[in-house]
């Protein structure tokens, strides 16, 4: 299945790129998320006619991710408070979610789908390097400290 990409997708090409994708994946992720059409005539000659609102939208979400980018490294660090044992294991665990929430308290609109964790949430009470991914052009991390309840 042939799609006209209105977003820059990650390992699949950039705004306005006509890629051949697995027709389910265009089928059911990529048209009903906006994020791609059907690569028929009609439709490459409205986007044609559009581009310029296309390529307006992507710098703009470019440069709201680039300033979100900008405080998270002016934070630099958050901490997060979890009941804890003596040998310092967590009383359940510290996920993307409570991650997001504690960036939101300091400021930062982070949501939970763009903070990174490929070793799972974290159990232990300790200092860690969190990946965040604002943008398919812009990645930026922060120091996490868990720290016990007292």
């Amino acid at each position: 299945m042939d799609v006209i990409l209105l977003k820059k997708v990650e390992n699949l090409g950039g705004l306005g790129d006509k890629v051949a994708v697995k027709a389910g994946y265009g089928r059911n992720f990529l048209i009903p998320s906006g994020t791609a059409v059907p690569a028929t005539r009609e439709n490459l000659e409205e986007f044609e006619k559009r581009r310029a609102e296309y390529e307006k939208q992507a710098a703009e979400l470019l440069s709201a991710a680039q300033s979100r980018k900008d405080q998270i490294t002016a934070l630099s660090r958050i901490i997060v408070a979890c009941k804890a044992g003596d040998e310092g294991r967590l009383f359940g665990s510290v996920g993307t979610h409570d991650i997001a929430e504690a960036m939101n308290a300091a400021g930062v609109s982070v949501d939970k789908h763009e903070v990174r964790l490929p070793d799972g949430a974290f159990r232990q009470v300790g200092t860690f390097e969190v990946a965040l991914h604002l943008h398919t052009d812009i990645n930026a991390s922060i120091e996490l400290e868990i720290v016990p309840e007292d």
